[in-house]
């Protein structure tokens, strides 16, 4: 069974994402924990250097909205 320790939705720039991910890149290429934090939530994560990475890229049928979903595990 899992338990979200983290989750944050939120209207960003584009500069805002980027800065986010490069943060999480840079941390991951230099073997760093992760700190992720969204209001008073904060976690710490560690990954191992070979990781498994899941993208998912999916289309609403409805409404055509697209939405891409990144995962490391």
């Amino acid at each position: 069974m899992e338990k979200t320790l983290l989750e944050f939705e939120k209207r960003m720039s584009t500069d805002e994402i980027s800065g986010y991910l490069r943060n999480v890149a840079d941390k991951l290429e230099n073997g760093e924990k992760l700190e992720l934090e969204s209001g008073d939530q904060k976690v710490q994560l560690e990954t191992d250097r070979d990781a498994e990475f899941e993208v998912e890229v999916e289309r609403d049928e409805e409404d055509g909205e697209e939405s891409l979903e990144l995962e490391i595990e």
